[in-house]
């Protein structure tokens, strides 16, 4: 625990229940300004990418309308963010942005505004990359030596290496024993990759060993070919460091050689070019982040390492030089230069703290004041107390009161979810295997209380789920005017969602050109994923829920889901969902507890979040505050692992299969030309004969 706090400069709060991890942070002059001014980037995994431009008017300011430059969302998760020379023909810098199946690379321009909020900004898509894997990282340089431009090399969750020159595909390699992805980098020192393996050790790929290895992309070769086209990806050089790596970083500073540096699990490691050890430091904390910074003196390299415990440290080489308390974890963090402040902090939280800071202490100002040796008059004093009084009581009854115009929105958006499924289904193209499909209507609201240009209306569920119309665009709404559309939600994929929680969001201008947004959540209905079954004795997965108040009948919780009639579902009820499978909700009748039980641990949730859900609403009704939920059993980590393994399997095996179909395609095309050799010539031949050449050919399959 430190004495010293980091010095709050500005920070703001991004979005709502929104998550962000390493790679989601970059801090570049974006715009091109040549202010030499940094802009702070931001991507989230829920596809919002944000940029911002920070001017607070003193420190600890929180952020301004007009800080944020740009707020757009991608629709797609965003993996990381970098920005370099990455478009031919110039060499401005340009935005990169890593989806899951795809990199988009953009331009950032600003123009000229004629209001109080500034300039406008917008991107503008150069080139984007469709991937054939899904993604997990990348690094980018002048791969090769190349002078005045950026290449990108992305790293996929198999262990492929895709590598771009701008705005082509150059080629592939598959890493040598790869099990898991982790931490990527480029040594442009070295001209070499460098990633930490599921071996625990440090590895360096050299960039010409990569470009003359056989392309991942070859499913079939002779022999000849494989001598003549390629050779195996052979290491450089291997470090072992006996622990899983966070993050990786290349460093060159003018008082200091280049270094590698490797922030692992329990230790921070400092590198050669070569994979020697310059110097390890046994951390006695769980690290989150690291960032190499500046040589402030020479041979030594200062970095920042934030950890678990909140706290920011600063290292020259392996000597703490200081520490600090940060309001949140940190998942990333970098060093900016923002508005003429050089050297700011910049981190970043899993939940969307964002926080520019700076170190040190701030001076005391306090001065013991004089002692005043008059006598106190107690009569004048009783008078100003009782005036204070009667100012807090007023206060007090006035609170809440604000002016019509600030307490209401300019624009309002709201979503109706019908409380009875569609009579006729407006399902499309649903993918489901169930007899029928069913849908629910949601209507949408609009009331504008000014003048709204341009309103677009955005409509997003949660797949597999899915809307038979989520992009509406409307003409300019009039002062005190309103909109409705209606649409419907369906399930589409053959599997259940994550959550029935959907959001409708609007963005239009003002009448002087400010760009404004709207937004409300609605949640859906569990019958439009499950239909009521018959309740299952066995199961192989169990979940049980604590409460602190006497159990509740399902016919008051789940009228939706239960006949009247039948008495016995008071305390036991079916759920079937859409592609087949079962689960099983019982309460118990002398404990204050719930069971909730399926033969697959991954249809335990909707479920278990929907029991939940009714009960809270259920004893909110009821007046009671102190309603809780707990489950005080072990976490079922075996059956989710069972789970994920499963899953790779079913990857594994389909990429066997593919090859296999490959291998088959390649042997047909053998027996094709063999057939057109023996029968070139139009020559009748005896039907045995082709019979044994058959047979002799598909024994060789």
């Amino acid at each position: 625990m430190s004495l010293f706090k980091a010095r709050d400069w500005w920070s703001t709060i991004l979005g709502e229940k929104e998550d962000f991890d390493q790679g989601c942070l970059c801090v570049a002059d974006v715009d091109n300004s040549g202010s030499g001014q940094d802009k702070i980037i931001v991507g989230s995994y829920m596809g919002y990418l944000r940029i911002f431009n920070p001017h607070p008017v003193k420190p600890g300011d929180g952020a301004q309308p007009e800080d944020l430059l740009l707020e757009v969302q991608l629709r797609e998760p965003i993996l990381q963010v970098e920005v370099g020379k990455f478009v031919s023909g110039t060499e401005g810098l340009h935005l990169a942005v890593l989806h899951c199946r795809k990199l988009c690379v953009y331009a950032v321009a600003g123009t000229l505004g004629n209001v109080e909020h500034g300039n406008q900004y917008q991107i503008k898509l150069m080139y984007e990359h469709n991937l054939q894997r899904t993604a997990c990282n990348m690094t980018y340089g002048p791969f090769g030596g190349v002078k005045g431009r950026d290449l990108i090399c992305i790293q996929s969750m198999d262990g492929m290496l895709m590598l771009f020159e701008q705005e082509s595909y150059a080629f592939g390699r598959f890493l040598p024993g790869f099990l898991l992805p982790g931490p990527l980098t480029y040594s442009s020192r070295t001209d070499s990759f460098i990633t930490v393996s599921s071996c625990r050790q440090v590895e360096s790929y050299k960039y010409q060993v990569l470009a003359f290895a056989t392309d991942a992309d070859e499913r079939q070769e002779t022999e000849q070919q494989k001598h003549s086209s390629g050779k195996r990806l052979a290491v450089d050089w291997v470090l072992n460091i006996g622990e899983q790596a966070l993050d990786i970083c290349v460093v060159s500073f003018n008082q200091a050689v280049s270094s590698v540096f490797v922030l692992g699990e329990r230790n921070f490691f400092c590198l050669k070019d070569n994979g020697q050890i310059r110097f390890m430091k046994k951390l006695d904390y769980s690290p989150s982040c690291f960032i190499p910074y500046c040589s402030v003196k020479e041979g030594t390299i200062n970095t920042l390492i934030g950890n678990h415990s909140k706290m920011l440290n600063v290292y020259q080489d392996i000597t703490l030089k200081w520490a600090a308390q940060l309001p949140h974890i940190p998942v990333s963090v970098k060093v900016a230069n923002l508005q003429d402040l050089k050297g700011v902090i910049v981190t970043l939280s899993d939940n969307g703290h964002l926080q520019c800071s700076y170190l040190g202490t701030d001076p005391s100002i306090f001065q013991a004041p004089k002692v005043d040796s008059r006598e106190i008059n107690y009569e004048e004093y009783d008078a100003e107390m009782k005036e204070l009084q009667k100012i807090i009581k007023e206060a007090t009854k006035t609170q809440g009161i604000l002016p019509k115009s600030e307490k209401h929105r300019d624009l309002i958006v709201t979503a109706e979810v019908s409380p009875d499924l569609d009579a006729e289904s407006q399902a499309i193209d649903s993918e489901v295997k169930a007899e029928a499909v069913p849908s629910v209507t949601v209507k949408v609201t609009i009331q504008s209380r000014v003048t709204a240009q341009k309103p677009n209306l955005a409509v997003c569920v949660q797949a597999p789920l899915a809307v038979t119309c989520d992009q509406f665009i409307f003409d300019d709404l009039e002062p005190d005017s309103s909109e409705t559309v209606v649409l419907s939600v369906f399930l589409k994929g053959n599997c259940s969602p994550s959550e029935l929680e959907g959001s409708c969001m609007v963005s239009y201008d003002t009448p002087t050109g400010i760009p404004k947004v709207a937004q409300c959540s609605f949640r859906l209905p569990l019958r439009l994923i499950c239909l009521p079954a018959q309740p299952s004795k066995a199961a192989n997965h169990k979940l049980t829920i604590d409460t602190n108040k006497p159990p509740v009948s399902f016919l008051t919780i789940f009228p939706d889901f239960v006949d009247p009639s039948e008495e016995d579902q008071s305390n036991v009820l079916g759920f079937q969902f859409l592609n087949g499978s079962k689960t099983t909700l019982l309460a118990s009748k002398t404990s204050q507890r719930y069971r909730i039980q399926s033969d697959q641990l991954e249809d335990l949730w909707l479920i278990t979040k929907e029991l939940t859900l009714r009960l809270e609403e259920h004893f909110k009704k009821q007046n009671c505050k102190d309603f809780a939920c707990s489950f005080s059993g072990s976490i079922p980590l075996q059956e989710y692992f069972e789970l994920i393994d499963r899953h790779f399997e079913l990857r594994l095996n389909a990429e066997k299969f593919r090859e296999l179909l490959s291998e088959r395609a390649v042997q047909f095309r053998a027996i094709e030309r063999r057939l057109l050799t023996r029968f070139k010539d139009k020559t009748p031949a005896p039907l045995q004969h082709l019979d044994t050449l058959l047979e002799g050919t598909f024994r060789e399959v």
